[in-house]
């Protein structure tokens, strides 16, 4: 019973403890640091089950697992963001692919397109979409600017963009010239303005949503003064692609009809987007979400089976995102800061309200990520002590 057992000499036990607590100093060394940005940038892979795993499998097989540095490009803008994160330490460099497409476009939609993100639930993907409803609304986004944010001026323009948040740290900061100030204006969800611009100016250039979150919105926050979508000129609409429901209204949009199927059937786009033409619609590209996902976004919420088909970056976080792969200098405004607890929930609150934590967003990791890059001098994060 014993035979498969035998004695270890001596010395070879004391070699094998040595061996075993040189081990364990090591992991001592490697887990046991202060947490820096190196460490919340590092290329730490999680093993998630379902549809999580699925996501990762795919996109392993469009995105390296170790992205070349960043090469430099002689038609780009002295102030580019790329030539800042040219500059940083390698792990960041890595972080950051500028070739990963941001948003759809009519050429996006390919056989070889839907068979990869066919096997994939929105928004990384098109599964559970009809390939017919998919091709008939990215056909629409056939401008030349469909496919990308806008047409610079010049190759040496420095475009400055500022992405505005709704949380309480903009109530009484002041920041409304600030904010217009820049090139391009994004907000989100309930965006306020009116009563406000002292505090979040006035200029929208692009409102970010998805269609459920955008009719949430007009209903929760009514009584504090978002009674309507941003509009004007100069408004885009950028589109996350949550759902069925984004493509389909999207399409009814650009096409100025009622949508004609589905959860928002009778439904009047123009309601929300006046008469605007297919040059003022985006759609955030599958491939732009799952690439925040796998190198800045991985939530630990992915790796618990009860929130893991719930989690999805925060809307403000994807607009970010969409404009740092695409503007010179960003600055977020009205994002969670870590002293977060002395502020309201939103900034139009009309009394105090803490903010509150979903299981579908991970606020806390988006948070020290925004103060990561801060610090990295990749976006001005504006904060205040009270």
């Amino acid at each position: 019973m014993f035979s498969s057992f035998r004695v270890i000499p001596k010395s070879r036990s004391w070699r094998c403890v040595f061996l075993l607590a040189a081990f364990s100093l090591g992991l001592v060394v490697i887990y046991g640091r202060k947490p820096t940005p190196g460490r919340i940038f590092s290329h730490q892979r999680v093993i998630p089950t379902g549809q999580v795993q699925l996501l990762y499998e795919d996109i392993r097989s469009i995105i390296p697992a170790n992205i070349p540095a960043i090469p430099a490009d002689s038609g780009e803008s002295a102030c580019s963001l790329q030539n800042t994160v040219r500059k940083q330490p390698r792990y960041l460099q890595r972080r950051f692919n500028f070739s990963t497409p941001v948003f759809q476009w009519a050429g996006s939609f390919t056989e070889q397109a839907y068979q990869r993100l066919g096997h994939l639930a929105p928004p990384y993907g098109w599964m559970g979409i009809p390939p017919a409803v998919v091709r008939s609304t990215l056909e629409l986004l056939s401008s030349p600017s469909s496919g990308h944010l806008v047409e610079r001026r010049s190759h040496n323009q420095c475009l400055r963009c500022a992405v505005v948040g709704n949380g309480g740290i903009l109530r009484g900061s002041g920041q409304g010239w600030d904010i217009d100030d820049h090139d391009l204006v994004f907000r989100v969800n309930g965006a306020v303005t009116w009563g406000f611009e002292r505090d979040v100016g006035t200029k929208t250039s692009f409102y970010g949503f998805t269609v459920n979150t955008l009719k949430h919105s007009l209903v929760l926050y009514h009584k504090d003064g978002f009674t309507r979508v941003p509009q004007g000129p100069d408004t885009r609409y950028i589109f996350i692609p949550s759902n069925i429901r984004d493509y389909v209204m999207m399409a009814s949009a650009i096409r100025r009809e009622n949508v004609p199927t589905g959860e928002d059937i009778g439904d009047r786009p123009r309601t929300y987007f006046g008469n605007s033409s297919q040059e003022h619609f985006r759609m955030l590209h599958p491939d732009f979400i799952s690439y925040l996902i796998e190198h800045f976004l991985k939530s630990p919420l992915l790796t618990n089976s009860k929130t893991r088909h719930l989690y999805m970056p925060s809307t403000g976080a994807l607009m970010l995102f969409a404009a740092l792969h695409t503007c010179d200098q960003v600055s977020a405004y009205g994002f969670i800061t870590r002293n977060y607890a002395a502020f309201s929930n939103h900034y139009y609150d009309t009394v105090m309200t803490p903010l509150r934590f979903y299981a579908n967003h991970d606020l806390r990791m988006e948070g020290r990520l925004w103060e990561a890059l801060h610090h990295q001098k990749i976006l001005y994060l504006y904060t205040r002590n009270h």
